[in-house]
């Protein structure tokens, strides 16, 4: 592990009034976590819940703030993105920041179709083929390829001329990720020469332990990376909820938290509802030391460039800062020397 990173969720617990009071502390958040060293800043796009649901809206805010901590989207569900939307908004940021953004995107969750496509709209293909021709158009776009003709002449375009991306950011097309969770999508990863995010997710049980079975989908995403873009450099970003107990304070503040995940499933991260067939890694909570021990013995996050400290869904802002400041700090720097 070379890079240090986090995500958030950027929750806003105080409802509708609460709201631009949460999209401040996020953007604190990141303020502190460049301060103390981070890398990269993620954040989830989570459509109608109490988080952030625009994430180049807010980097734009955050890219005024900040100087060199970049703004990862992990991940944002193409099924639900209109692709040429998504690259003017995300070309525009990278610009305002310097060629900061770095765009994770996947398919998304499929069964949450019935829910959202009577809202964002239906397709005649299913929601997998729908969500990869939306990515396939996204990189398309940024890659600065024609996307049409003004035909005779459209606003201040002449005629005959190609309509291409404007704002162009020719970096980003590079610094796209793809949110990975098996085997399969870990190769085709590679075969789409995207960098490759692993979550604290694997939707696919192989019976191997949850980290053991993400280090093999790394081996196999930069043996096919390596195989197919042999110029160009693979990169591998990996999630853990990492949440350090120091003293009581600590464990009061983060107990349902951690009561709360662990009791939906086994010890072996199977959901206890059984379905669908997924695996979660577990929480590393407890002193500074034994988290250190626990991620030098995670064979995902050795094989990383970066990780990515994933903070809880719920606790507060002063809560979510401690623990970023805790592992920048006392977890660290003894991994990068490991």
């Amino acid at each position: 592990m070379r890079e240090l990173g986090f995500l958030s969720f950027v929750p806003n617990h105080g409802g509708t009034a609460g709201a631009a009071a949460a999209l401040e502390d996020g953007l604190r958040l990141f303020e502190t976590a460049e301060s103390l060293g981070y890398g990269t800043g993620w954040v989830r796009g989570r459509h109608f819940e109490p988080f952030l649901t625009s994430p180049m809206t807010f980097f734009a805010a955050a890219a005024q703030r900040t100087s060199t901590i970049g703004f990862g989207t992990a991940v944002l569900g193409m099924r639900y993105e209109d692709p040429v939307r998504l690259a003017e908004d995300a070309s525009t940021v990278d610009l305002l920041s310097g060629g900061r953004v770095q765009l994770g995107i996947s398919t998304g969750i499929a069964g949450y179709g019935p829910i959202l496509d009577p809202v964002f709209g239906g397709s005649d293909r299913s929601f997998r083929d729908e969500a990869e021709a939306r990515a396939a158009r996204l990189l398309e776009v940024l890659q600065g390829e024609p996307l049409g003709s003004a035909g005779k002449g459209y606003e201040s375009i002449p005629a005959g001329a190609d309509l291409t991306l404007q704002p162009l950011s020719p970096g980003l097309r590079g610094r796209v990720w793809w949110g990975g969770g098996s085997m399969g999508t870990a190769v085709r990863t590679a075969e789409k020469g995207l960098l490759l995010h692993c979550s604290t997710l694997n939707t696919e049980d192989t019976g191997a332990p949850f980290a053991e079975a993400q280090a093999e989908q790394i081996a196999a995403y930069r043996a096919r990376f390596a195989e197919l873009h042999p110029d160009r450099t693979p990169k591998v970003a990996v999630g853990r909820i990492v949440v350090p107990l120091l003293d009581e304070h600590d464990r009061a503040v983060h107990e349902e938290f951690l009561t709360g995940y662990a009791s939906g499933m086994d010890d072996e991260g199977r959901p206890l509802s059984g379905t669908p067939p997924f695996r979660f890694s577990k929480v590393l909570s407890g002193e500074p030391s034994a988290i250190v021990d626990a991620l030098l013995a995670d064979p995902a996050v050795r094989a990383a460039d970066e990780l990515v400290v994933t903070l809880p869904a719920n606790g507060d802002a002063a809560a979510h800062e401690r623990i970023l400041r805790i592992i920048a700090e006392q977890v660290a720097p003894a991994v990068r020397q490991a």
